[in-house]
């Protein structure tokens, strides 16, 4: 007998409380939310992320377990009708035994064949390894006074391997390549390699599916739970040896993507970096400063190619998101008159090539994914429901990679269409029902909702809250559809015809430039983020935080008026203006003349110039943390920067420096040591045309009522080469509101007693404060220091640093002078100010501040 009468009843009474009548235009889903499949889904999940470790006894003893336990389930009590908890445990139990099994196979990659055993023995092989995906490049690192050198990173499977016996062995294990091509430093401005290097390196050129012969030493991974079972580190000066092509699939992709990249190329230096991140999640043309803004602005999502991207794709065909729970479609396939089995075969096409051009990341892989069983839906006639779909897409992906069960893109994307797919309707509902405009409240929700769910997550990576997500992300959210769209059509176009693809990336520039300028602008404002305890004890906390604002912002709703004082509030901490900053935190102190920033273990101080203007000495090793301090000090004009001499710990922060000021100059020593850091510097200043000049010793200058001298170095024909960059630092004695100051670099004994002994001595005798050379490390000249007899010296140098800076004989030679001493690396931040006899100084150590 027929069961459709015992349940169109059901179907009418769900319409009817709904409010639609059943065939009305825009049916709703029928029934409550399907969440069957979520809890096979979440155990999968956690199965997969403990089993990869796990041993192969364990993955078998539950695997095996598992099934017997689904084997002797209880029968369902009544004949004829489904058992609902008894097919929820069986499923659970069955995906579980399906995870185990599929982590325990992936795990054991790990430990089969040769590789790992040779990589414990740092053998030197050579392999035949077929690359996985995209070759990038390392971010420059600061190491003390140099930048790490540049390589290549390359995820790659080893299918042969030949040792130094001469043995052969077939395997398939994954290993991370890691090929040097250079120093990091010999780079653009933006702290990447220059163009020329980078294209004179043909490892970045190379596509998924490419087999290489390589010779290089194999090492064990630095970590556990790697999806690599060892480190092959490959010399690159030869270049790559191909013994196989890639497929006819990653060409065609290749192609694509250097056509979307030769189209982009005459564009704005942004718009030319995020288009193709944009579009196919090819960001090597990001800078450093740029992602920096991106993600204190939690805007890293439109860096690379996200489900977004995928949604926007899908909506053109089937009609928008906003619909996907309905009955009739829109878009262009109904519009062309196509049909539904149609349009769901033209979707996964559509989802195939989306994965292969964009590479099989897992934010696109998990896209991909519910779409394939949204259109499967469609295909079927099937009434869409996005949390069924979402969670098969998790089960499917999770057995097919578990991998990306520890992936935090992954959990990051999951989370994120999950928080749009409960809480966001929800919150929009609310906000409508409190007035808010039905478009803006759910832009509002959707935003809100996942920033709620994914920032005890971000905590855990970057251990900051950015308190300009949401704002940020509903400004960028206008630009991202378009941007998106026109890239793609950009992308289509270029091998049909460039000059075509060229004006379409053209247009495609201005929303993407919106999306630069709402990132920059945003990670510009004084309070865009907080700190925040890392790990995930700090995630618990955050999340507690959240639901405690959340459980008062609701009740507030209820009084507009609290809600604007709240929001006023938050504007207030975001923006800091400077006077009420000053008020309420002392910082900066009032009358200041010298400040030391807290910039770890390197250098930058910056010296008072008039309202908003300082002159700024040396930049540091990070372009956030003197960035950071110039704001803090409301510093928006630079009439100068002096860089003492080119070791990176003094110049690599020079981005941070320039960042939204207007900058006069840039004063440099004539020792170019050494050259890929001095090439670093001119790009820089070529790129925002700030002309560079070279200090010797008797120059002069004044702004305002601050003044110095330089001192050193001499440049006298028969003066000899110095022995480094250290005795080429660049030296002052400044003179500021009745003070004087000796800057003296990070200048070594030699050339210290040259000082000493040159002309400009008679002026430093007992300067008020000393910038103690070189972080206060041992090698100092007693005769200087006994001239200069500084009341008040100053070390500049990082928390725990491994130098041993400053050394305890260097503080104990300036206090037996008399001085006071005072170092970042336990005072932080040093502002000194008074005139004459007054010395005052301020330490802003975090949040505290105390004078003395």
């Amino acid at each position: 007998m027929s069961s459709v009468p015992d349940h169109a009843p059901a179907r009418s009474a769900v319409h009817a409380s709904s409010g639609k009548r059943l065939g009305a235009a825009r049916p709703r889903q029928e029934g409550p939310t399907d969440l069957r499949l979520v809890p096979p889904a979440l155990a999968a999940w956690g199965t997969a992320a403990l089993v990869l470790d796990a041993s192969p006894g364990w993955a078998v003893g539950i695997v095996a377990g598992c099934l017997v336990a689904a084997g002797l389930l209880p029968p369902a009590r009544r004949a004829g009708r489904a058992s609902w908890p008894r097919a929820s445990a069986a499923a659970v139990l069955l995906c579980v035994s399906c995870a185990a099994a599929s982590a325990g196979l992936h795990g054991a990659d790990l430990r089969r064949g040769p590789v790992p055993g040779l990589a414990r023995q740092y053998a030197t092989v050579t392999a035949e390894v077929e690359l996985t995906a995209d070759p990038r490049l390392t971010r420059p690192r600061v190491r003390g006074a140099h930048v790490a050198p540049t390589a290549v990173l390359i995820d790659a499977e080893v299918r042969r391997v030949h040792d130094n016996a001469g043995a052969t062995v077939r395997t398939r294990t994954p290993v991370l390549m890691i090929v040097g091509v250079g120093r990091s430093g010999r780079g653009g401005g933006d702290g990447r390699p220059a163009a020329g290097e980078t294209a004179r390196s043909p490892w970045l050129g190379l596509l998924p599916s490419t087999r290489l012969r390589v010779t290089g030493r194999l090492a064990p991974t630095a970590t556990g739970g790697d999806r690599a079972a060892a480190v092959l580190r490959v010399t690159g000066e030869a270049g790559p040896q191909v013994v196989g092509e890639p497929s006819d699939a990653q060409r065609l992709a290749g192609r694509l993507r250097a056509g979307l990249r030769e189209a982009t190329d005459p564009l704005p230096a942004d718009a030319r970096a995020l288009l193709p991140g944009l579009v196919v999640g090819d960001t090597s043309r990001i800078t450093p400063e740029l992602e920096e803004a991106f993600q204190e602005t939690d805007l890293t999502h439109t860096l690379a190619v996200s489900g977004a991207n995928f949604t926007i794709l899908l909506a053109l065909l089937l009609g928008p998101p906003g619909l996907a729970q309905h009955a009739e479609r829109r878009g262009l396939a109904p519009r062309l008159g196509i049909s539904l089995r149609a349009t769901a075969v033209l979707g996964g096409v559509l989802s195939l090539g989306f994965v292969v051009v964009c590479r099989p990341d897992p934010s696109v892989l998990r896209a991909a994914a519910c779409g394939a069983v949204a259109l499967l839906a469609l295909a079927t006639g099937r009434r869409r429901s996005l949390i069924p779909a979402l969670a098969t897409a998790v089960l499917l992906l999770v057995l097919y990679d578990p991998w990306l069960s520890r992936s935090y893109g992954f959990l990051l994307s999951v989370v994120a269409t999950g928080a749009l797919l409960t809480l966001a309707p929800r919150w929009s509902a609310g906000l409508r029902r409190h007035g808010v405009p039905a478009r803006l409240a759910e832009a509002l929700g959707a935003a809100a909702a996942a920033q709620a769910l994914c920032a005890p997550i971000v905590a855990v990576l970057s251990a900051r809250v950015s308190l300009v997500a949401v704002p940020c992300n509903l400004i960028a959210e206008l630009a991202i559809a378009p941007a998106t769209v026109l890239g793609f059509a950009a992308l289509a176009a270029a091998p049909v015809g460039m000059p075509v693809a060229q004006s379409l990336a053209w247009c495609a520039h201005w929303p993407a430039e919106w999306i630069a300028t709402v990132a920059r602008t945003g990670a510009a404002l004084p309070g865009a983020g907080v700190d925040w305890p890392g790990g995930w004890a700090g995630a618990a906390l955050l999340a507690a935080v959240t639901l405690i604002v959340l459980l008062v912002g609701r009740r507030l709703l209820r009084h507009p008026w609290w809600c604007g004082v709240c929001g006023l509030l938050l504007a207030l901490a975001v923006v800091q203006p400077p006077p009420l900053t000053r008020v309420i935190t002392g910082w900066p102190p009032p009358g200041w003349r010298l400040v030391m920033c807290d910039v770890g273990q390197g250098d930058a101080m910056v010296l008072a110039a008039g309202e908003g203007a300082g002159v700024v000495v040396d930049a540091g090793p990070d372009p956030h943390l003197v960035d950071h301090c110039l704001r803090s000090l409301g510093i928006t004009r630079v009439p100068l920067v002096v860089l003492t001499h080119f070791h990176a710990d003094h110049v690599a922060g020079l981005p941070g420096v320039l960042r939204g000021r207007a900058v006069g100059g840039i004063e440099t020593t004539g020792f170019e040591e050494p050259a890929d850091q001095a090439a670093f510097v001119r790009r820089l200043a070529a790129a925002r045309r700030v002309p560079v000049t070279r200090a010797a010793a008797g120059d002069r200058w004044r702004t305002a009522d601050l003044s110095w001298q330089v001192v050193w170095p001499r440049v006298l024909p028969a003066h000899p080469e110095p022995d480094g960059p250290n005795d080429a630092s660049v030296a002052m004695l400044v003179r500021s509101a009745g003070l004087r100051l000796l800057l003296l670099g990070d200048l070594e004994p030699p050339a210290q007693r040259a000082l000493a002994r040159s002309p400009a001595a008679a002026a430093m005798d007992r300067v008020d404060v000393l910038k103690v050379a070189h972080h206060g490390s041992a090698y100092q000249d007693p005769g200087l220091i006994r001239r200069a007899a500084p009341r008040l010296a100053l070390i500049s140098c990082g928390e725990d640093n491994t130098y041993g800076h400053p050394a305890p004989g260097t503080v104990a030679a300036l206090r037996a002078g008399g001085a006071a001493v005072l170092r970042t690396d336990r005072d932080g931040a040093l502002a000194v100010g008074g005139e004459g006899a007054e010395l005052r100084v301020a330490r802003n150590w975090g949040h505290g501040l105390s004078t003395g």
